[in-house]
């Protein structure tokens, strides 16, 4: 009881994680639509310039994925963390994190791939 009385629980937890959900979701839906069409920007490419390209691109897909699954635990974590006053600059950091790590990853994505 006194544990409660010490570590309050905050009435607007939620508000952080679902700003970061609104914006998290449509930007990594988006960060992978556009990442999945980039191989048609080597669709008249041939030879080695090809190569480099399917191969930049291999690299750069499990980058972006990879990123995009992180966010996605990093959203989970901040929904998860108990809605206490004490865990409050947590749940702010992991749901400004979330949509931060989306874009990192498709930053990524673009610098890695070798386009035509």
């Amino acid at each position: 009881m006194s544990e409660d009385l010490q570590n309050p629980r905050s009435p607007h937890a939620w508000a952080g994680p679902l700003i970061s959900t609104l914006l998290t979701l449509p930007a990594a839906a988006l960060a992978l639509f556009f990442g999945g069409l980039s191989p048609m920007a080597c669709d008249s490419c041939d030879g080695t310039q090809a190569d480099r390209f399917t191969d930049s691109f291999d690299t750069a897909w499990a980058v972006l994925c990879t990123g995009l699954v992180l966010s996605l635990i990093v959203l989970v974590a901040s929904w998860a963390l108990p809605w206490r006053q004490r865990q409050a600059a947590p749940r702010v950091l992991l749901s400004m994190a979330a949509p931060a790590v989306v874009l990192t990853a498709y930053v990524a994505f673009t610098a890695l791939v070798d386009w035509p």
